[in-house]
């Protein structure tokens, strides 16, 4: 973990400061296949407050400090080798808190896959404050045949906030090809976000990715809505989600919701392989 200072800060009581507020760090997972036709973790580097753990079921990313705070830098690399299989979740809710400088905090993700290699990236929301600028930036590279179930939540605010501003960009390539190139700029003091146009007056919104992951086809066929909707929580929630084909091995569902629970029923994806043992 290295404290830096931010941009913009003039004077040592500034720069001071920002050193206290500003944290950039790193962690890394690589999923291999074993011989077994397990998944072996040759690599699971964590820093504060990006910490990997391992359980039976998947690997956790705790948080090992509040935030992320206005001004944090915090990168994720995952990679999942060719075969195998690897489940990575949150252990709680993300709360986007603000600096005392007014930065905007970022996490930049960047996946690889594999051929015939599987991830499910499954974060819990990122619950973004009064007063805070939070962006999730997530850069996906999948092989032909390599299978990703990627959700992506965010709660602009905590109860009886009107919540602060978030960005999320998604790009995903498969097979050396533009998949997916997805982006969303809210804010909770912002009419036009919370306009008819943007998020309806909803406060929760997200995303599900879904690419070679319902039963390995390689394609959804004619009836993609409803496959998907067979294997997700939005079928009876039609008017605040969407399904959308993209051009290739995946379908796109956006939703909206009053709460974070509601917004994971819709997005919550059901029948999911069990994950391989990971010694």
């Amino acid at each position: 973990m290295h404290l830096t200072p931010a941009l913009g800060s003039h004077g040592p009581d500034a720069a001071s400061r920002a050193v206290r507020n500003r944290v950039v760090a790193a962690a890394a997972i690589e999923a291999v296949a074993a011989a077994d036709g397990g998944t072996r973790l040759p690599v699971l580097a964590s820093q504060a407050p990006l910490v990997l753990r391992r359980t039976p079921d998947a690997v956790y990313l705790v948080g090992g400090a509040a935030g992320p705070l206005g001004g944090d830098s915090l990168a994720l690399r995952v990679a999942v080798g060719a075969g195998a299989f690897l489940r990575l979740r949150t252990a709680a809710a993300a709360i986007a808190l603000p600096g005392l400088d007014g930065l905007e905090s970022v996490l930049r993700v960047s996946i690889a896959v594999g051929e015939g290699g599987r991830l499910e990236y499954l974060p819990e929301p990122v619950v973004v404050t009064d007063g805070a600028r939070h962006a999730t930036l997530v850069s996906v590279t999948l092989a032909a045949g390599a299978s990703l179930v990627l959700r992506d939540e965010v709660l602009l605010g905590r109860h009886g906030e009107a919540g602060g501003t978030a960005r999320t960009d998604l790009q995903v390539s498969y097979a050396g090809r533009p998949l997916l190139r997805h982006a969303l700029a809210i804010s909770g003091t912002d009419p036009v976000s919370l306009g008819p146009a943007v998020l309806a007056g909803h406060r929760a919104v997200g995303m599900l990715l879904l690419v070679n992951a319902l039963g390995g086809a390689e394609t959804f066929g004619a009836n993609e809505a409803s496959d998907v909707q067979g294997h997700t929580g939005m079928a009876s929630s039609a008017a605040e989600a969407a399904v959308m084909p993209l051009a290739g091995p995946g379908v796109l569902v956006t939703a909206l919701a009053d709460n974070a629970v509601r917004l994971r029923r819709r997005l919550e994806v059901r029948g999911r392989p069990s994950a391989a043992a990971t010694p």
